[in-house]
């Protein structure tokens, strides 16, 4: 193994090791603040109907995200039939839910079916593309929403867009310039991504499914999310609930937590509060979500434990040349 490979496998564990403490901090923040009752009182609450809600919404969830996955995949030039990606899914949900850090499991799904491939790097590239288009689509749903409806944030959310606006505007504009300034190290690697864009994310046969199954899978982690409030004893409105659980949804993608627990209380904690509830239902509500969470995946442990996805071969659309890689 070369210099270069033991200092990155170094520098992985490391962020491997911050992302995990910072979510047992953020757990340990809020035992000492609120204590040991909403934890362990949002558990108990759960029962047999809110079990089987969220088995029924994390099939839909799942189905739709693989969809959204076999479509990218199949843009990019690689096969990917939607009952292989459903059971991949499952297992990547499984994992990501059972172990630190919380994408474990889709890192696992990206290199795997790249090797089945014969194409690791496109594997790799359908996955990315393919998490990166749902946080495109829950941002903007829950900017939509913010913006619409009465939370602790709304004040500061048109700043927040010009911003992000902006930044945007800055980096398509380098995008552009880029591969103008003649450096042969950034033209190949933009030149990969402007094909991956037009052919896997926005081609003509991809993009409107790619949206459509976006914005199902976060109606779903919504749905999820507002039978875990109601399990927890929440009795404010929807027109309440939904801009908290967008927030504690959009902390769900700080890559820092234990089992997927860490940012999401602590966010859900904050808004609740902000929002004239309790810190403490926050809290419970963010627990009871992640115990359905974990349930809705345990079809993943069965596939995990049963069934050893098949190998399929990377193919390209025809009449063009599979994207680079």
């Amino acid at each position: 193994m070369t210099t270069e490979s033991l200092s990155a496998q170094r520098s992985g564990t490391g962020w491997a090791w911050v992302r995990l403490l910072a979510g047992a901090g953020i757990l340990g923040f809020l035992l000492w603040r609120v204590g040991t009752g909403p934890f362990l009182d949002g558990l108990r609450l759960i029962d047999g109907t809110a079990l089987a809600a969220a088995l029924g919404i994390g099939l839909f969830t799942t189905v739709c995200c693989a969809w959204r996955w076999s479509l990218i995949a199949g843009g990019l030039g690689v096969r990917l039939p939607l009952a292989s990606a459903v059971a991949r899914c499952y297992r990547a949900v499984f994992l990501n839910a059972t172990l630190p850090g919380g994408v474990l499991g889709d890192v696992e799904r990206a290199v795997q079916h790249g090797r089945d491939a014969g194409d690791v790097g496109r594997g790799i590239r359908a996955v990315v593309w393919e998490r990166t288009a749902g946080q495109v689509v829950l941002l903007v749903v829950a900017a939509v929403l913010l913006l619409v409806l009465p939370s602790p944030v709304r004040p500061y959310l048109p700043g927040v867009i010009a911003v992000l606006v902006a930044v945007g505007g800055v980096v398509a504009l380098l995008l552009w310039a880029l591969p103008r300034a003649g450096s042969a190290r950034w033209t190949r690697p933009l030149r990969t991504l402007a094909t991956d864009l037009r052919h896997g994310v926005l081609g003509r046969r991809t993009w409107l499914g790619v949206v459509l199954a976006s914005a199902l899978v976060v109606a779903g982690h919504l749905a999820t999310f507002l039978v875990a409030a109601r399990t927890a004893g929440a009795t404010a409105s929807l027109a309440e609930l939904v801009p908290l659980t967008l927030l504690a949804l959009l902390a769900m993608g700080v890559p820092a937590n234990v089992g997927g627990f860490g940012p999401r209380e602590g966010v859900a904690a904050w808004a609740f509060g902000a929002a004239g509830l309790t810190a403490a239902q926050g809290v419970a509500t963010a627990m009871v979500y992640g115990a359905l969470v974990l349930v809705a995946s345990l079809p993943g442990a069965a596939v995990l434990v049963l069934r050893r996805p098949g190998r399929v071969r990377a193919t390209s659309r025809a009449g063009r040349s599979p994207a680079p890689h």
